[in-house]
């Protein structure tokens, strides 16, 4: 490789060459020296092929994060309306939405929650895709129906969150499309991990340079210094988005389910069966979900219900589903700034009567810990301090993916090839590990390769193209 700047000339000059001459001193290199050009060859591969999917997923997700303030803006003729004297009854509300949408059914109310909040009626409705609701919109003091707009989830996502969400799930491509984010997540760990073991493992003058980035002329240098600093004070945050986003994965996702499951940490459900069957599980994710026709018989009525609830501590900001077929009204907080109030509790619509309560105090401690790395990777588990972390992560793992092509970029040769990129860490690096750690490391990769699927099918995708490349090289040596 031909140089002329003598600082880039430094630059191109690796940790592993000056490993590899300490090593030749010393008689034997270490663990680490071993392990190190295997591990810098993962990341340059992982960073080069997986980069695009992880920019899309920062920029969509970064979009994302700032659309909760937007909706505010854009939404506030539906979200607010002038503080009145007195509330009327639920009931009443409901009964102005449905003559508002005739075709559409009731299937849950979220209450104003605040001096000046609308009422929120979430109907099943024929012209609203599926998966959706259709949300009216009502004024709690006056009755009036401020406007419909179709609704996701159960944070109650109106159509500009949804649709960043959806293009930061699926791509708006289905489930085709949830290959790339699951692709994405399973690699963002590695990545992460493996930049901050390289990190830790370089040599450098001072600890200060390990958490502040240097300062000087620009050169592939300086551009690693800021790729690794902002990598070591943001990796725990990108750990934290890889580890809850597999959980909505396909594949990955029924792994972790199946493995909490028999951890007996599954996420409980208050009991709303009228006949004392086990409650079904309600979707706490992205989804929505279907409504079974109404019951016939006696009905106590919205307000009676959350007057029961809340007599036995579900109150502030709620959510009523109302009954159907077998099934009573279920009450819940849904709260979910910390400190959180997601308790709910399961009313007789007959008699009005508490069937069955369920305190989030006592959901396993990995159900919890679930609920909060879920609300937190949807940015309501802190509210604002939250939403502002997430875009904050999202641009921190926009710049480590452009400094890291700059670097790749600054390491290409500058005489042989004008428009040449950066050559890959030298194979066969693996030869070099003692067969004491590369039989465990081996079956470790095996392991999470099955567990993660998309992680395991793309690595021996990798190593497969890594082969043939590696052939063909040969091959044109020898002609």
């Amino acid at each position: 490789m031909a140089i002329d700047d003598p600082v880039r000339a430094a630059d191109t000059r690796t940790e592993t060459e000056q490993e590899a001459a300490e090593a030749a001193r010393t008689g034997r290199p270490s663990t680490w020296s071993a392990l190190r050009p295997l591990l810098l060859r993962l990341h340059f591969y992982a960073g080069l092929l997986i980069a695009p999917l992880l920019l899309i997923a920062a920029t969509s997700g970064l979009l994302y994060a700032l659309s909760f303030q937007a909706e505010k803006i854009i939404y506030s003729h539906e979200l607010e309306v002038p503080v009145g004297d007195r509330a009327l009854p639920l009931s009443e509300q409901v009964e102005a939405a449905r003559k508002a949408n005739p075709d559409g059914t009731v299937t849950a109310v979220w209450p104003s929650a605040e001096d000046g909040a609308t009422t929120r009626v979430l109907m099943a409705d024929p012209d609203v895709e599926e998966g959706k609701s259709l949300a009216v919109f009502v004024d709690p003091y006056t009755a009036e129906v401020r406007g419909r707009l179709p609704s996701y989830g159960s944070s109650g996502a109106l159509p500009l969150r949804t649709w960043l969400d959806e293009l930061h799930r699926d791509l708006h491509l289905g489930d085709l499309g949830r290959n790339y984010s699951e692709l994405a997540a399973s690699w963002l760990w590695v990545v992460a991990l493996g930049g901050l073991l390289l990190w830790l493992g370089r040599r450098r003058s001072a600890t200060r340079r390990l958490f502040v980035p240097e300062r000087g002329p620009k050169s592939r240098r300086r551009t690693l210094s800021w790729h690794g600093t902002v990598g070591l004070w943001s990796v725990a945050g990108l750990l934290i988005l890889s580890a809850t986003g597999l959980t909505w994965s396909k594949y990955a996702g029924e792994n972790i389910d199946a493995v909490r499951g028999q951890l007996g940490g599954a996420t409980p459900t208050v009991s709303a069966s009228i006949g004392g069957d086990t409650g079904a599980s309600e979707h706490e994710g992205h989804g929505g979900g279907h409504h079974t026709p109404a019951p016939k018989g006696p009905d106590v009525g919205i307000d009676k219900a959350v007057e029961a609830a809340r007599a036995v501590g579900v109150d502030g900001q709620l959510s009523v589903v109302l009954p159907s077929e077998g099934k009573g009204y279920v009450v819940k907080e849904t709260d979910a700034t910390f400190p959180v109030h997601l308790d709910s509790a399961a009313i007789d619509p007959a008699d009005g009567k508490v069937m069955d309560t369920l305190r989030f105090a006592d959901y396993p401690l990995l159900a919890q810990l679930t609920r909060f790395g879920i609300d937190a990777h949807m940015g309501v588990f802190l509210g604002l301090f939250n939403q502002l972390a997430l875009a904050a992560l999202a641009l921190a793992l926009i710049l480590l993916i452009v400094w890291g092509y700059r670097m790749w970029w600054l390491r290409r040769p500058t005489k042989e090839r004008t428009f040449g990129v950066g050559r890959p860490v030298a194979r066969g690096a693996w030869r070099k590990i003692p067969v004491t750690a590369l039989l465990p490391l081996a079956a470790v990769t095996a392991l999470i390769g099955w567990f993660i699927p998309m992680l395991g099918v793309s690595l021996l995708v990798f190593l497969a193209g890594d082969i043939a490349l590696g052939l063909v090289a040969r091959a044109r040596a020898k002609a």
